[in-house]
């Protein structure tokens, strides 16, 4: 009989507390819905409008990078030994061969990072060359040769319309007198489109900076502080998503009763119907947006990792337009140096594998993207053939960039806080290595930029994987676990990479829904709250 009481007073005592609870419930949930509508109506805005601009009403543009030609021999009256001493240069850091305006020039990179364009014909210098071939390469790649320059300039850091996401860095970005007012931004010593921005675009992305990554936190205090108060806004919708999964599922029965004695009506009717998915949505949208910033406190380097030693004219004995290879499949040509030997680095059209199909131009056989090159090495000095050498670069580059070389002060490697923290790969085992020719949408995207690339997986305990452009001798990416681990929660909880079964499309519009929905019921709980003190 004692236990009956005993257990009749405990369950009064739970109901009690969860009715205490339930008190409070409401008015926290509330304030920090007041507390919070303005970031989320910022946030779920910008957020409507990314996959509307960048899926649904992408802009295009006539080519997206440049096809690489075959470089004729008979062009190359000159080799880039005798340009050099006919222009009284001792030294430079390295050099390829571009072609526009009808002409082939030997482009060639001083120390001091500047770009010299030289005739192969005629060995002479061309004026503001490097300006000329941005200003080729961007009408290229809007196939429009009519519209005015308006301004051409360089730009050396990332801004509100050039975001580090574009990756290349330095880059011309040159704005054309047209009805869209495009700017295109290209990297000269690549050749390659960096990005292109119509007006609409630009608008956009002015938008979406402002008020989704707050970058104008950043005009008036500094990063750390807009990184700070992004996090913290964010765990308090966190904390108002898990009060509101509380309150309409966890304690529904509760709830639901109250509802019952006193049923609820027009907009607290339907703002409380759809709280459970909402609260789910806001959650993961909070979670994964917080973690994301997290990843944004240290500046960007990427651009500046790379390898670039000081090379001798005199040091290269064989003539580059004199080389033992296949020139019929020749495409272009720069130099590496490795284990104190300098290699030529050259890049050749992959030969045919399969016989092309005649009469088939829609066949896959006839797709630009279809043809891969292939690079080979030449000892500068032997000029014979030397085998497997760009794996063997690549683990070079590699140990170089975890700090395991030593660092020339020509190099334009910048030490961080955060390369401490890698480990230095002399005598840990090498996982996988191969070439990247296309990208892999789980571990090395598109976002990247750059291809190919040799990958190097490691055995360390974050599984370091390394991804080396060894034509520019460059760091494209370098991931590990806890890198995988917040880009899958971004992927998956931010972009919904759990609706890539159902297509784009529909991934996108599902996007717009959540945030949508989120946007809806934020401003009914607000409207709510002032008809409430009315």
């Amino acid at each position: 009989m004692s236990k009956e009481i005993t257990a009749k007073k405990s369950k009064k005592k739970d109901s009690k507390f969860i009715k205490k609870i339930k008190q409070h419930m409401y008015k926290w949930h509330r304030v920090i819905g007041l507390f919070t509508i303005i970031p989320v109506i910022f946030w779920t805005l910008s957020g409507l409008m990314h996959p509307f601009m960048t899926h649904f009403f992408k802009p295009e543009i006539a080519h997206d990078k440049l096809e690489q030609q075959i470089i004729d021999k008979n062009q190359l009256h000159f080799s880039i030994q005798e340009v050099l001493k006919q222009n009284f240069i001792n030294d430079f850091k390295n050099f390829r061969i571009v072609q526009f305006n009808n002409a082939t020039y030997y482009q060639v990179k001083m120390i001091p990072g500047d770009l010299l364009y030289f005739d192969t014909s005629n060995a002479k210098k061309l004026e503001n060359g490097d300006q000329k071939y941005a200003e080729w390469l961007s009408r290229y790649f809007l196939d429009d040769q009519k519209s005015t320059v308006k301004k051409s300039e360089i730009v050396t850091e990332f801004t509100s319309q050039y975001k580090y996401i574009n990756r290349y860095l330095p880059v011309y970005k040159l704005s054309f007198d047209r009805p869209d007012t495009m700017e295109v931004y290209v990297e000269t010593s690549s050749g390659k489109l960096a990005t292109f921005n119509p007006a609409s675009r630009q608008w956009f992305i002015w938008f979406f900076d402002t008020f989704h990554n707050w970058s104008f936190v950043d005009a008036i205090s500094n990063n750390s502080i807009r990184i700070i108060t992004m996090i913290f806004l964010l765990s308090i919708i966190g904390f108002s998503a898990l009060s509101g999964i509380l309150i309409y599922g966890l304690l529904w029965k509760q709830f639901k009763k109250t509802d019952s004695v006193q049923p609820k009506k027009g907009l607290r009717k339907y703002h409380r119907q759809i709280g459970i998915w909402v609260s789910l949505f806001t959650l993961t949208f909070a979670f994964s947006g917080a973690y994301h910033a997290t990843t944004k406190w240290a500046p960007y380097t990427l651009s500046q990792m790379v390898y670039e030693p000081t090379f001798a004219t005199k040091e290269i004995q064989v003539a580059n337009n004199n080389l033992n290879l296949d020139w019929s499949r020749f495409q272009n040509a720069s130099i590496i140096t490795l284990n104190d030997t300098i290699y030529f680095r050259c890049q050749l059209l992959e030969k045919e594998k399969f016989k092309k199909p005649k009469g088939d131009s829609g066949s896959k056989w006839s797709k630009k993207d279809d043809k891969k090159s292939e690079v080979v090495y030449i000892n500068a000095t032997t000029n014979k053939i030397v085998p497997d050498i760009d794996l063997q670069y690549a683990e070079f580059l590699a140990y170089y960039f975890t700090d395991g070389a030593p660092k020339a002060s020509c190099c334009e490697m910048i030490e961080t806080s955060e390369d401490d923290s890698q480990p230095s790969f002399g005598n840990i085992k090498l996982l996988e290595s191969k070439v990247l020719n296309d990208f892999e949408s789980r571990e090395y995207g598109f976002v990247n930029k750059r291809l190919p690339v040799v990958k190097l997986a490691y055995d360390t305990p974050q599984k370091t994987t390394y991804f080396i452009e060894t034509a520019t001798s460059r760091l494209a990416a370098v991931i590990n676990n806890s890198d995988k681990i917040e880009g899958y929660s971004f992927a998956i909880l931010h972009k919904f990479l759990f609706m890539d079964w159902a297509g784009k499309n529909i991934r996108d519009l599902t996007m717009v829904l959540a945030a949508l929905t989120i946007l809806i019921v934020s401003v009914l709980g607000f409207v709510l709250f002032l008809k409430k003190k009315s």
